[in-house]
């Protein structure tokens, strides 16, 4: 048996997996968003996290990223979404697993109790936990507790972009625009018309190029700074997508 935290704000799916996973025989309580879930944490152990990534508020790659800081809880992400990006942003903040909806019971049951057979055998830490554990092609990871956050920051106020060591950029107007765009849909490709439009223009242009442009220029800039590959993803046939746990301030 497993204590379980189902984080899901559409009430009728909430309701499903909470009944189904209860009569499994875990121990399960639904919350609709981040606040409801901080509160049952605060009155009650939890195992497992059933974290949904579209969620009101904070989204679930953010949670997971607040958990994950000081916590080893088990985190499964669900989504609608199936792209590739989405899955490498929920990993990078340290969630155990990834599930694309619409999830099969069954299927996401068998996770909870090999996650949770995984997390028993676990040999215990003598410090707090700093990072947890992740899972790549059926092969789990746990990172050293030394290991550095991994979550990028977007000042607002100033323009700047900060990675998670610390190290940050300026950015011109238009790449304000271009970021504001991504950081505040980690994960999620934002398309080249929705671009465009943002930076002014009347919508994508195949023969115009300056997005591409400003890119390769950002890409250039953030790797002279961070002396690391911005995590600023182009999306086939779609855009660009910020490929990276990140927060606001």
């Amino acid at each position: 048996m497993a204590r379980i935290a189902v984080v899901e704000d559409e009430a009728p799916l909430r309701t499903d997996l909470v009944e189904y996973l209860s009569a499994c025989g875990h121990d399960v309580v639904g919350c609709s968003d981040g606040k409801e879930l901080d509160r049952s944490l605060d009155d009650r152990v939890i195992d497992i996290i059933i974290l949904d990534v579209n969620l009101p508020g904070e989204g679930g790659f953010s949670i997971a990223g607040r958990l994950r800081s000081h916590s080893e809880v088990g985190i499964i992400m669900l989504t609608a979404r199936g792209l590739n990006v989405d899955r490498v942003v929920g990993l990078e903040v340290g969630a155990d697993v990834y599930m694309v909806k619409p999830v099969e019971l069954r299927e996401l049951e068998a996770q909870v109790r090999t996650l949770a057979r995984r997390m028993r055998s676990a040999p215990p830490t003598t410090n707090p936990p700093a990072a947890g554990r992740s899972e790549l092609d059926g092969e789990f990871l746990t990172p050293h507790p030394s290991t550095p956050p991994t979550e990028w920051i977007y000042d607002q106020l100033t323009w700047t972009l900060i990675s998670p060591e610390g190290k940050s950029i300026k950015l011109t107007g238009n790449e304000r625009v271009f970021v504001s765009l991504l950081v505040t849909r980690p994960g999620e490709p934002v398309s080249r018309d929705e671009i465009f439009r943002a930076l002014g223009k009347r919508g994508w242009d195949p023969a115009d190029r300056s997005v591409d442009s400003m890119v390769r220029r950002l890409r250039a800039k953030g790797e002279e700074a961070f002396g690391c590959v911005l995590p600023i993803e182009s999306v086939h046939s779609i855009g660009y997508a910020f490929a990276a746990a990140v927060g606001l301030r």
